[in-house]
């Protein structure tokens, strides 16, 4: 590879990035509001206690839960609408008292009350709670030890992972920025495809292998500075950085050659952002996992971006180490070997 000539390619393209103001805009200012987002959403995990409870008609005249300072129980008719609202992680808590509690506890044995937790909910709420009902049985009976508690999980277990908002929100911002760098890079290749001056830049001594180099080392620096410097804005490289590091510049190559794929297969600038706007979509469905635990199933796996949301995510918000996420590097490794071959193959046809 002659790297005077591959030089010279990308200080052209680079040129023709900030010239075409659509793309370079919404790149600048783009990387701006990620930033923004993420400072602007809340660092801490709200503590205040929010407890779905049902109780069957006939029990509600005794007194079972007293409720405390900081702790909100909205109270529901059925026993699975309040699942379904635990589920859905509207609240972190849900308690079901069974229509014979009462006459159980006058009769000297121990009714089953269930506990419902939210994947969110913390040990030391899981303890309170149990104590609040331990407490509100002692009230009723008079006889310490009286109940029996079934306690259920719905979804995946997070104890002990609560994560603010916006930590969650660092992987599906990272797809955002690396996504316009998709976008980006195929409108380049595709206004050059569209114009035929192509054929003027292979007709002097470049050769196609330069143009083609010049182009993938222009996509992954531009991809990798901004998510370095995202990361750094952020302080996301406070743990683990070299694994962090490596995480994005596997990230930048995959979408390197995504961006490849996408100028091969448009034909036009709508095509570009046609075909982009999908590889996009694609791309953000494991990042929604993130922000809703539980949310996405296996099937996500197989994504080209599952492994990286999933490596950053480790590393950013669980601190992970580098040997619990290595196999997520072999995967992207792969990946981004796949995307670049079948980017440069397709986009060699398109040149000739």
């Amino acid at each position: 590879m002659n790297a005077r000539l591959t030089t010279t390619l990308i200080k052209k393209d680079l040129t023709l990035f900030v010239r075409d103001r659509f793309y370079f805009l919404i790149t600048v200012i783009g990387l701006i509001l990620y930033v923004v987002i993420y400072w602007i959403m809340p660092a801490n995990v709200d503590e205040e206690l929010e407890i779905a409870l049902f109780i069957p008609e006939q029990q509600q005249s005794g007194t079972f839960l007293d409720t405390e300072h900081g702790i909100k129980v909205t109270m529901f008719s059925t026993e699975d609408a309040l699942q379904e609202a635990i589920k859905q992680s509207k609240y972190s808590a849900g308690v079901v008292i069974p229509e014979d509690f009462l006459s159980l506890i006058a009769t000297g044995q121990k009714p089953r009350v269930t506990l419902y937790f939210s994947p969110q909910s913390s040990e030391e709420l899981r303890e309170a709670i149990k104590a609040m009902i331990s407490r509100a049985a002692f009230m009723t009976s008079g006889i310490e030890d009286k109940i029996e508690l079934k306690t259920e999980i719905i979804g995946n277990d997070m104890i002990g992972r609560q994560i603010p908002l916006r930590d969650r929100f660092i992987p599906l911002l990272l797809i955002a920025i690396l996504g316009t760098e998709v976008l980006s890079l195929a409108s380049l290749i595709s206004t050059e495809l569209t114009q035929n001056t192509v054929s003027a830049i292979l007709a002097t001594p470049v050769k196609l292998s330069h143009l083609l180099s010049a182009k993938a080392i222009m996509g992954m620096t531009m991809a990798f500075c901004q998510t370095v410097l995202f990361m750094l804005i952020i302080r996301g490289f406070s743990h683990e950085p070299l694994a962090v590091f490596m995480s994005l510049l596997l990230g930048s190559t995959l979408i390197t050659g995504l961006g490849f794929l996408v100028a091969a297969m448009a034909r036009d600038m709508m095509g570009v952002t046609s075909w982009g706007m999908i590889m996009f979509v694609i791309f953000v469905i494991p990042a929604i996992g993130t922000l809703f635990p539980g949310l996405i199933s296996d099937w996500a796996k197989v994504l080209p971006s599952y492994h990286l949301i999933d490596a950053v995510s480790k590393l950013v918000s669980y601190h992970a180490s580098f040997a619990e996420i290595k196999g997520d590097y072999f995967i992207m490794l792969g990946w981004s070997a796949v995307s670049t071959t079948a980017g440069v193959l397709t986009l060699r046809r398109r040149y000739r």
